[in-house]
């Protein structure tokens, strides 16, 4: 007898600390197209999930407690297990702070229903003129940590990399390595690293965002010296995984190569005008043009690197690719 795939099912996740004054209004604004709503009470001083549980009418609602605080990834990564365990197909997670209109959901599991895409991220960058509502130190800080997280992850192609309106099929969540994803604010980017290194496509959804009367724990001045380092460690670890240690092209040798010809460049220069500088001579031009030629050459080495690293965006969708154990149960 010919076997009928399983109808697709859609669960949302919101993570659940100290929203409580909008979360039963997000709740009431989710469409009929969601079967399952995860409400994760990520040990809330406020007891949202008990207000939650007490309050919400829906049958579609259920409410999953920590009993220590693990931050909004730890909350999301809790509401992944559970929905690929329940066999739904994507999991879209929405903040309870009324910041996204779940009227467009639609939108973002759509490309993921149709093969374009296994994870889909809200934009809230692609309309210039909703940018001015965007408060200022939002607005430039966002866009520094979009440019960092380009060369961490190495979505090119994606901006608004703390936007955490997002959707993913769960049969690519429920192979992401948990254990190693970071919990707190550095979640979304972080779990864009984990996506390149699985070769995941990733799409933004242009959107706009809500700033009412909510009040947002992420402070960009705060985090900023926190998240560069973290960037700085998963780009060099991108560039290993992806170049040196499961594959490896004419890229790997490129930035190889033009990396030793830098370094001896400067080294070399440097190690000269300090010992001219001692000797109160002025620097022999061919040990200038030693030092600067393969500063040059290298130089072009390492771009030619990034523009192909730059084209080497994910570009085919590995959900259908990954065994599915949970929705034949």
């Amino acid at each position: 007898m010919p076997t009928h795939p399983a109808p697709d099912r859609i669960a949302v996740i919101i993570p659940s600390y100290k929203v409580r004054r909008h979360i039963l209004a997000v709740i009431d604004a989710i469409g009929p197209e969601v079967e399952r709503v995860y409400v994760v009470d990520d040990q809330c001083p406020d007891e949202s999930g008990r207000y939650v549980a007490e309050n919400c009418r829906d049958p579609r609602v259920v409410v999953l407690r920590h009993e220590v605080n693990q931050g909004v990834g730890g909350a999301v990564m809790t509401g992944y297990a559970a929905a690929a365990a329940d066999g739904f197909t994507i999991a879209v997670k929405i903040d309870g702070d009324g910041q996204m209109d779940p009227r467009l959901l639609p939108i973002f599991v759509q490309p993921i229903l149709e093969g374009r895409a296994d994870y889909t991220k809200g934009n809230r960058f692609y309309d210039l003129s909703q940018i001015q509502r965007m408060p200022k130190i939002r607005l430039i800080g966002n866009a520094g940590l979009s440019f960092l997280s380009k060369l961490s992850t190495g979505y090119w192609n994606t901006f608004d990399p703390t936007n955490g309106y997002t959707a993913i099929h769960t049969r690519v969540a429920a192979h992401l390595p948990f254990d190693r994803i970071s919990r707190r604010y550095f979640f979304e980017t972080d779990l864009l690293f984990r996506l390149n290194i699985a070769r995941a496509t990733v799409l933004d959804i242009p959107m706009d965002a809500v700033y009412a009367d909510e009040e947002s724990n992420l402070h960009i001045r705060k985090i900023f010296g926190e998240f560069l380092g973290k960037h700085i460690r998963n780009f060099f670890k991108r560039i290993f995984y992806n170049y040196f240690l499961r594959d490896m092209s004419a890229a790997s040798l490129e930035l190889a190569f033009g990396s030793v010809l830098i370094a001896f460049g400067l080294i070399y220069g440097c190690w000269q005008w300090f010992s001219s500088m001692q000797l109160g001579v002025t620097t022999p031009a061919g040990s200038v043009m030693l030092a600067a030629l393969p500063l040059i050459v290298g130089l072009q080495f390492v771009l030619a690197f990034v523009s192909f690293d730059v084209a080497n965006v994910p570009a085919r969708t590995i959900a259908p690719l990954l065994p599915d154990t949970h929705r034949n149960r």
